[in-house]
């Protein structure tokens, strides 16, 4: 006999099963976030409201919920991830080829992308937030934090390559003593962004139905 199915009004996930999962598999939102499917796959029933929390949410519609809204239901911070996460590994390489093979354009090179990403990041930043606030709850399981920290990484990351590299021009030539401390930021800022963009995955992906 065929379990029912739960599904998790955090991120989608679909269980099977006669009682849902302690946790979601996916963005580790505990068994209560999980409602039952009936056959047609609607939701049966709905989660429970703590009091006042209806009332506050309709005071708040604004001008600024409103674009939210607008901004999630149209997946800009997906779109938006794309430019900085397609221009990092080449500033990364950039580097590594400038330090190792001293060939001074391509550090250069990497420098305007690093700002071109700085430049990108609030968008990236913000759009991420709205989208766990709007689309996921605002859920503090260990994913979402874990995506917080490496934005946070990022962002940081991103300022001290950036901000370095003016104060100092020649911090990654070939007689730099501090080159590969520089290359080190570098490498920390793409594992942060790849680890970010891999959760996100993810919770993109990974609502299959489950067992």
């Amino acid at each position: 006999m065929t379990g029912k199915r739960w599904i998790c009004t955090v991120c989608g996930y679909i269980h099977t099963g006669h009682e849902p999962p302690d946790k979601c598999p996916v963005c580790n939102a505990p068994a209560e976030m999980f409602l039952e499917l009936d056959k047609n796959g609607n939701e049966i029933g709905s989660l429970p409201v703590k009091e006042g929390e209806q009332g506050s949410e309709q005071a708040s519609r604004s001008l600024f919920n409103t674009i939210a809204d607008l901004l999630v239901r149209h997946h800009l911070h997906p779109i938006s991830v794309h430019f900085p996460n397609g221009i990092l590994p080449v500033v990364f390489a950039f580097l590594a080829i400038s330090v190792w093979f001293n060939i001074a354009s391509l550090e250069t090179a990497a420098f305007y992308n690093l700002i071109a990403v700085l430049l990108a990041l609030p968008l990236v930043l913000l759009t991420g937030y709205l989208e766990w606030q709007k689309r996921f709850k605002g859920i503090k399981t260990s994913i979402f934090i874990i995506k917080m920290i490496c934005g946070l990484v990022v962002l940081a990351s991103t300022n001290v390559l950036v901000f370095w590299r003016i104060i100092d021009p020649g911090v990654a030539a070939a007689d730099s003593p501090v080159k590969w401390i520089y290359l080190g930021i570098a490498a920390l800022l793409l594992g942060a962004a790849g680890l970010a963009g891999h959760l996100g995955g993810k919770l993109s992906f990974g609502t299959r139905d489950g067992g």
